[in-house]
This record gives C-alpha cells, structure tokens and sequence, in this order.
C-alpha cells in the first residue's frame, strides 16, 4: 500500500492534525501500556484520565463535552473492518502507526462499502490527529512489522456494550444501520476475512488491506 503522512493535504478530508493542545504527559503514560502480539483496546485508563490533558481536550478540542481516554495497542497490519462515530475521534501516536481511513459518504445505502476507496497515513510518534466524524477507520496498524501503541480519545461512553436490543436482520430487505451497531456510538462494516465475532455485520467488498502489501 502506498503511505502518505499527515501532513499530506489528501489527510485533510479525513482529519487534521493537532497542534494546539500539548501530548507529551500522555505519550509517556502510553508507553508503559502493554503491547500484545494481537491487538487490544481499552475505552477508558485511569491512570491516563487522571492526566491534565484530559481537561484540556475536553475544553479545547470538545467544547466542554467529557471524554474518556483509553488506547489501542499491538501488531496489525491488516483493514478488517471500518467503523464510525457519531464523533470525531482523537489518535495519539506514542510510537509510529498506520491508520487506514475512507469516506463514510461513499458507503453505498445497503451499507457495503469498497476498500479500494481508502487511503494510508503514517502518524509519527508524538503526533495527535483528530479523526472527523465522517471518515471509516478502525485499528491502527505497527510500521514495518514493529508493534504500536496509539491513545484513543472519544466521547465518554463510546464503544461500550450496549444495552438495548438492535435490529441486525430486516426481513430479507436492505438492511438498516441498526444492523451495524456493534457497541455505543459505534457503527461496524467488517470483511469476510476479518475475524471479527459472530453477528458482525459483513459488508466490506474487495481486498482486506495490508500496510505491507
């Protein structure tokens, strides 16, 4: 896959790149979460809400609205999946990573959507980059095989389990978003080869992407 940075204008459709608020504190907590062979995500850290960054994201970045700070760590070099908020979400790099992003507007109205659409930043380490509202990522992905450990800010709330009862099949019509609903404020399209768990919705067309590839 061809990787672009950040600093690329092709990134500004998808995200920005932060500059006023100050990472360092959160860069060092971040490095000292563990990084597994597979991927794991934690929504919310104590020990990384309890740092000023958080105030000043909530008041600079948010407009007073409280979020949580967790992270997303490990090797992948792989797509899966894409998801989207309600929200723009919040990516700071403690090491090197990849994010694979497209448009939520190219997703077609039975809800598949095709990976040959999406692009590749690198985010260098110390780096923080607000992902739009509007734009499909999922997993960051490690820089040559390395592993990587990536802060992930939200909304408070987001991607927990839900608590109701969704709508996942539509009597043999399209199907409706409901049908994506994977947890809080969060809308899931997987790939066939993606493992992801039973019931996921399975709507990615093409290729799963490799940063390696």
């Amino acid at each position: 896959m061809h990787i672009l940075s950040v600093k690329d204008p092709a990134f500004r459709k998808y995200g920005r790149v932060i500059t006023n608020v100050d990472f360092t504190q959160l860069v060092e907590e971040i490095k000292k979460t563990p990084v597994p062979d597979g991927v794991v995500y934690e929504p919310g850290i104590n020990a990384l809400e309890a740092l000023p960054v958080k105030k000043e994201l909530e008041t600079i970045t948010y407009g007073e609205m409280p979020v949580q700070i967790g992270y997303c760590n490990g090797h992948n070099s792989k797509l899966n999946a894409v998801e989207y908020h309600r929200s723009s979400e919040i990516n700071v790099a403690a090491t090197d990573a990849i994010l694979i992003l497209g448009l939520l507007a190219d997703v077609a109205e039975d809800f598949t959507y095709d990976t040959s659409k999406m692009e590749a930043f690198l985010v260098p380490a110390g780096t923080g980059v607000e992902v739009f509202a509007t734009s499909l990522h999922y997993a960051p992905c490690g820089v040559d095989g390395q592993g990587f450990q990536v802060a992930i800010v939200l909304p408070q709330g987001t991607n927990y389990p839900l608590q109701g009862t969704h709508q996942k099949v539509d009597h043999g019509r399209a199907p409706s978003e409901d049908a994506l609903l994977a947890a809080t404020n969060k809308w899931l399209i997987g790939h066939a080869e993606g493992g992801l768990s039973e019931g996921s919705f399975i709507g990615l067309i093409g290729e799963n992407l490799d940063v390696n590839k």
